[in-house]
């Protein structure tokens, strides 16, 4: 029996849904005598693979940057922000094996190896039709409006803030299991998923009021730093649900490992995005997707990051900017 390791962006909905169908092709189509391990991946400052052992007799990379390590057998990914350097895209462009996939045009990397599994390998995965339904919403941020993303009426969008605010890893990768075998409203009815939810839900509604009591709006941008707050966690959409008028959103926050810039557009704006956030993202060390970004520092570089977010919400607010005057500073 070989063991498929399966490395994937953690506390992510996306990456655990990746990792979800990708095992499941794996059992289905290469070998039903695979044993999984999983392991989630983090954004840090560096962007570095310094701590990926790449220790099973397979390994694969679902929703996260790509490594030229020879041990790497299979990658997807849909980031446009997908290499660390030159000579890895590279790596990726020479490779002839069919078992490493990268296209920035998908919304969700779920959606992307369920349609390249298919395309390449016969895969039928539509028994995970609603898990791979949901990954694109979410991660493509597809939702009616902010309500829908924010009230958290859904299964999935419930199962999307325990998987955010969940720390414990056994429990995050024991999801990937769920998700192989249930349904989403049977996952969220389990005990310790209802248990993780209720105070996850109680901070997300207390992050509403912290994040209005932060935000400065001007300009179609907003702005927030909670950094004196542990809510790393909170869902992206707020602000939007918030400043619907809004364009652009800059916060900063703070973890143990990490001082995050995260870097969006309002998927509702009635006013045009020309910004292509993955590129300004990337200036700084940083990177993501057109519309959605981020930049990591080391936590002792909160000020750092405070000058850059600085920049980039001034560089943001002169191209948003509908007219000079416009200086709305904060919702009550």
């Amino acid at each position: 029996m070989g063991i498929m390791r399966v490395y994937f962006h953690n506390n992510c909905f996306d990456g655990l849904a990746s990792a979800a169908v990708f095992s499941c092709f794996c059992r289905d189509v290469i070998s039903r005598d695979y044993k999984f391990e999983y392991e989630g991946l983090a954004h840090k400052a560096g962007q570095l693979f310094i701590d990926v052992q790449f220790g099973g007799d397979e390994n694969a990379i679902v929703d996260f940057k790509y490594s030229s390590n020879p041990r790497l057998t299979w990658w997807f990914d849909h980031h446009q922000s997908a290499f660390l350097n030159k000579q890895d895209e590279e790596h990726f462009r020479a490779d002839t094996g069919g078992k490493k996939f990268h296209d920035p045009s998908y919304l969700s990397c779920t959606k992307f190896i369920a349609e390249m599994t298919l395309k390449h390998f016969g895969y039928d995965s539509s028994r995970l039709a609603d898990l791979v339904h949901w990954a694109d919403i979410i991660d493509g941020a597809q939702f009616k409006n902010a309500g829908t993303a924010v009230e958290l009426r859904e299964a999935a969008m419930k199962l999307m803030m325990v998987i955010e605010g969940v720390r414990d890893n056994e429990k995050i990768y024991r999801l990937i299991g769920e998700f192989r075998e249930r349904t989403m409203d049977e996952i969220i009815e389990i005990g310790w998923v209802r248990e993780a939810f209720q105070p996850i839900y109680e901070q997300h509604l207390r992050s509403i009021d912290i994040i209005r009591r932060h935000a400065e709006y001007s300009d179609r941008t907003i702005f927030f730093d909670i950094s004196g707050y542990d809510l790393e966690g909170y869902n992206k959409f707020i602000p939007y649900y918030l400043f619907p008028d809004a364009t652009y959103c800059v916060g900063v926050s703070l973890s143990s490992f990490r001082t995050k810039i995260s870097v969006g557009s309002n998927p509702w704006t009635p006013y045009p995005r020309t910004q292509n956030l993955a590129v300004l993202c990337e200036r700084y060390g940083g990177g993501g997707h057109p519309v959605v970004g981020a930049i990591s520092f080391p936590p002792e570089n909160l000020e750092k990051a405070r000058l850059v977010s600085k920049e980039i919400v001034s560089e943001l607010r002169a191209v948003a900017s509908p007219k000079p005057g416009v200086n709305i500073k904060r919702k009550g």
